[in-house]
């Protein structure tokens, strides 16, 4: 548990230490030239770099961590001996790829779990740096609301999750034949990325006495008629009808920070969400986010879907503080928002000793 609070002080530390002017996100507010880079721009992408590299590197070393580490090794192995495997062909294909350049013998599975912690870290510090306005808070709550240890786990679907989050960039600039690319090429590793395609484009939608009652018809009709939605599911993903990931769970926790983001948000309309479309975006994400937590608990692995939805808040919620007009205000929330999140790091890696994710204690085959 200590290399996680380690890790986590030095990489948030340095973190903050990434400036941003005039609130544009860091890959718009530097120059590629590093002839014509300034100082600070010199400066925000070395502190970038090292913080990719040193998330990177203690994913990459791990060992035997993760509820699913071993079961992926079988894969790997099994996908060496071109037998059957369950997984997505993408998927599969990568593992071949790195099994034909690495070998496939003896700990080569370490490789491959290297590679995927690379591209998975990638895709979510690209996002970060295109779509945030404050990459500091950003990362900082990337970190503590457990997004970086959870990605230890079901490796397949946090590579999807870091793209779908990146993918978001092209609907912000309307370019929504990028938006769809980008998923469909995701989707040959974790098939669940394609609910996405619908849940981010309706997430443009403007608020009005239309259709407010027509999301009102729908959530009711999640709570009337689940068996129904069940049915539905399972034409499109039938491996997790009655499997053990079917439990019907409801996340309280994350059902009340979905509230607590949003009543924070709605505070500041005016400031935040009045006529900012990107927003506005974030804002509808997680409004999805908690009618999935709160209605859809009969969905097989819902927190899988709710993250599609709150990952986004680590967008909102510094956007919203910098939109705030009173400086005493936006250092109230900014100390209170630090707090809360240590707390929850805290209460997180505390319940990963109990809840079977295996993720405590850090083991890494350099020293174990």
């Amino acid at each position: 548990m200590a290399v996680y609070i380690v890790l986590a002080i030095m990489t948030c530390v340095m973190g903050f230490m990434v400036e941003q002017n005039n609130a544009v996100a860091v890959s718009e507010n530097t120059t590629y030239s590093l002839m014509n880079a300034t100082r600070q721009q010199l400066k925000n992408k070395s502190l970038i770099a090292m913080i990719f590299l040193a998330l990177f590197g203690v994913s990459a070393c791990r060992i035997a961590i993760g509820h699913d580490y071993w079961e992926y090794t079988s894969i790997f192995s099994l996908i060496a001996q071109d037998r059957y495997v369950s997984t997505e062909f993408g998927f599969n294909w990568l593992v071949r790829i790195c099994q034909f350049v690495f070998g496939s013998e003896g700990k080569s599975y370490i490789t491959i779990f290297a590679v995927v912690a690379f591209f998975t870290m990638l895709f979510f510090m690209k996002a970060m740096c295109d779509q945030t306005e404050n990459f500091g808070m950003s990362f900082f709550l990337f970190m503590v609301f457990g997004y970086y240890l959870s990605s230890f786990n079901s490796i397949r679907y946090y590579l999807v999750l870091a793209v779908a989050v990146y993918s978001v960039k092209f609907i912000l600039k309307k370019r929504y034949a990028h938006f769809v690319l980008c998923i469909l090429l995701a989707a040959p590793f974790h098939m669940a990325v394609l609910f996405v395609l619908l849940a981010y484009p309706l997430a443009l939608m403007k608020w009005n006495k239309w259709n407010v009652p027509i999301v009102g018809v729908v959530v009711a009709s999640l709570l009337l008629f689940p068996q129904f939605y069940r049915r539905l599911i399972f034409i499109f993903y039938p491996f997790y009808e009655n499997s053990i990931y079917d439990t019907g769970d409801t996340s309280i926790i994350n059902i009340a920070r979905c509230i607590g983001v949003l009543v924070f948000a709605l505070i500041y309309y005016k400031s935040a969400l009045k006529d900012n479309r990107k927003n506005m975006l974030y804002f509808n994400l997680s409004v999805e986010a908690l009618i999935v937590y709160a209605c859809c608990s009969f969905i097989p692995v819902v927190s899988r879907i709710g993250f599609f939805l709150n990952v986004f808040q680590i967008f909102l919620i510094p956007s919203v503080i910098r939109s705030i007009p009173k400086k005493w205000q936006r250092v109230f929330f900014t100390i209170i928002i630090i707090i809360a999140g240590i707390g929850y790091f805290v209460f997180f890696l505390h319940s990963c000793k109990d809840d079977g994710t295996r993720i405590v204690p850090y083991l890494n085959w350099i020293l174990n």
